[in-house]
């Protein structure tokens, strides 16, 4: 999930289960903010019927308006069975919405004279490698950024994902054996391992911590106070969302609270909707921090050149049919991907914005450039309706579109999610054959398994039962039982996970092992759990 760091075409539609107590008290209004517009008059009802629908414990909003804040506002609570509220200080993950952070910064050295969008990464990195020496030669800066490497989506979040004792430098060193699979920008698959890499080379170019880039070059100058790095970075009586996820799809839970430390430049960061609108603000006013009435004058975060870059598609996306009829009117006649955001459009009007994913939190940050509009939506469960619900409805409204009753209709897309995720299943249970066999002994599939680019797998064998581990992963333990022939169900202990997989050996003609091959089961698995690209060899003991 990233969230898991997801880009929108790929976010899941999970459920959630009881959600906590009822609305927050509002936010006072901002002095002098406009007025809201009729579709919002109800906001506070409408998102508290968001939540009912989708389950969902804590949301908050923040919606820019004409160089204005004209709402920031939190729903629910922090966590569920708890009753603190969520408010506009609330810090949930962001997720992806980072990537925009590390665009910028990189714009900001460009704008400083360190480097070029076009600079090749060896120039930055000379250690830097991917699994093809042409696309290690002809990697540029901007080809971070803009999902066009050829690597498959999501390949090599296993090495972070969902957390791992890999250094950021030691992610990005394994890149040279994750296999690319399509054509170096041909395509687009969304990726963020190489946002890693483009932290290093801001960390390169600017001679300091990302960390300490962005605090001194960003957050400082917007006065975004609630912001940390990363979830290692809360401070303790830090006022902090948690997440929650449905274990086993059913039963909601708080997710733990992990970190991404090893590649904070994909989504690491933590942020409330208070500083979120500030963020919105810089980018609205293309660049351009205007300072509060009465203070210092209007000064640059970034150039009007690199803002323009930032915000101009690089790598198109290909459109897809809605997945319910319900959806037809956000189908876009365009969409693609710029420099850390996603530009498309709604009713004829330019959008640039952006989701995340994180363990037990969703969001949404869209921006609409020539009405001056911006709407940040912070969530605290694996379920993309919510965010969408919200952010049609406050789009709708500065738009003069007809008033539309979107939790019903991203309401249907979960459903059919959902379905179609229970079809699957049944269609696994049907092929399956319940009376054969596993071809060796259970003790003979237990031995160390190594992929290149991940690493060790282990698999044990203790009271006549198999377990697994990965060795770099903490969170990725659990049992195998067997299901068909060679292929035995994962079933991890961590069931908030939601990535239970089938392994399969295949055996030489001598009846040894050659390998083991891995894939998720269900169709709403988050794709960072990138079992799939995974060759399990057996170890030998002299590698």
């Amino acid at each position: 999930m990233p969230i898991r760091t997801l880009a929108a075409s790929a976010i899941l539609v999970f459920g959630a289960g009881l959600c906590g107590a009822g609305l927050a008290a509002p936010a006072a209004p901002t002095p002098g903010a406009a007025a809201l517009p009729a579709q919002l008059r109800d906001f506070d009802g409408y998102v508290h019927g968001v939540r009912e629908q989708f389950q969902v414990p804590g949301i908050a909003v923040a919606i820019v308006k004409d160089g204005e804040v004209v709402l920031q506002r939190g729903f629910g609570v922090r966590e569920i069975g708890g009753d603190a509220p969520v408010d506009q200080h609330t810090l949930f993950a962001i997720a992806s919405l980072t990537k925009a952070f590390t665009s910028a910064s990189l714009s900001m050295l460009a704008d400083d004279g360190k480097l070029e969008l076009d600079d090749r990464v060896i120039d930055h990195l000379p250690w830097f490698r991917m699994a093809d020496a042409y696309v290690t030669g002809e990697m540029r800066i901007r080809d971070l950024l803009v999902h066009r490497s050829g690597l498959a989506l999501g390949a090599g979040d296993l090495l972070y994902w969902p957390g791992t004792d890999y250094s950021t430098e030691e992610v990005a060193r394994r890149l040279k054996h994750v296999p690319l699979s399509g054509q170096f920008r041909g395509q687009y698959a969304y990726d963020n391992i190489l946002y890693g890499v483009a932290q290093l080379v801001i960390e390169a170019a600017s001679g300091m911590p990302y960390e300490a880039f962005l605090r001194t070059r960003i957050f400082h100058p917007l006065g975004m106070q609630d912001t940390r790095f990363n979830s290692d970075a809360l401070l303790p009586g830090d006022n902090v969302a948690s997440g929650h996820a449905r274990a086993d799809f059913t039963e909601l839970q708080p997710a733990p609270r992990l970190s991404w430390a090893n590649v904070s430049g994909a989504g690491g960061l933590y942020s409330s909707v208070h500083d979120m609108s500030r963020w919105m603000r810089v980018q609205l006013d293309e660049g351009v921090i205007v300072p509060a009435r009465g203070g210092a004058e209007a000064r640059r975060l970034f150039s009007e050149k690199r803002h323009k870059a930032m915000w101009s598609m690089v790598t198109p996306i290909p459109i897809r049919e809605p997945s319910v009829p319900e959806l037809a009117p956000v189908q876009p006649d365009f969409l693609g991907y710029a420099e850390g955001w996603q530009v498309s459009d709604y009713r004829g009007e330019k959008l640039v914005w952006h989701t995340g994913g994180w363990p037990g939190m969703v969001s949404r940050l869209t921006l609409v450039p020539e009405h001056e509009l911006g709407v940040i939506v912070l969530t605290s469960a694996e379920l993309g309706g919510a965010f969408n619900a919200v952010t049609m409805r406050v789009l709708d409204a500065y738009l003069g579109a007809p008033k539309t009753d979107w939790t019903a209709a991203y309401a249907a897309a979960l459903d059919q999610a959902q379905d179609k995720a229970a079809e699957d299943w049944t269609e696994h249970q049907a092929a399956r054959d319940k009376r054969s066999r596993p071809s060796l002994p259970l003790a003979e599939y237990a031995g160390t398994y190594r992929d290149r680019w991940y690493g060790d797998v282990v698999i044990s064998q203790d009271d006549g039962e198999l377990t697994i581990s990965f060795a770099r992963t903490p969170q990725l333990a659990g049992t195998l039982s067997h299901w068909q022939h060679d292929t035995f169900v994962v079933r991890w202990n961590e069931r908030w996970l939601n990535a239970d997989a089938f392994l399969s050996f295949s055996l030489t003609h001598d009846g040894e092992i050659r390998e083991a091959r891995m894939e998720a089961i269900s169709p709403l698995t988050d794709f960072s759990f990138d079992f799939h690209h995974l060759r399990l060899m057996p170890a030998k003991e002299d590698e």
